[in-house]
């Protein structure tokens, strides 16, 4: 029965690692293009950025949940919830400011 447990919290730990990943890269994407598209004077770039940093903090809140199932103890189950929520919180704020940014946008310049 160990080497299940120790194969179960391998693989959870593997797949963390593998969505971690991936959120990094979706948000260094997004950087780089960011930095592109400001380079080149796009008005849109604003909105195209914060969406990408949304999308990789939802791949990191993803890891988190992942996280949640080999907790071990109350001690970091609070601090994963407090992380989680910070994240959450954070998409929720980037979230605000894409729709403040697409009305902007949708306004018609005098």
């Amino acid at each position: 029965m160990e080497i299940w447990r120790n194969f179960f919290e391998t693989l959870v730990h593997a797949c963390i690692y593998f969505i971690e990943f991936l959120g990094i890269v979706v948000i260094l994407i997004s950087m780089f293009r960011g930095l592109m598209g400001f380079l080149k004077g796009r008005d849109s770039i604003r909105l195209e950025l914060a969406q990408g940093i949304m999308l990789g903090l939802e791949f990191k809140i993803g890891s988190e949940v992942l996280r949640s199932v080999i907790v071990s103890g109350w001690n970091e189950l609070l601090t994963l919830g407090a992380v989680i929520v910070l994240r959450a919180l954070l998409t929720l704020l980037l979230h605000f400011e894409i729709n403040e940014e697409e009305k902007r946008q949708r306004k018609p310049s005098p």
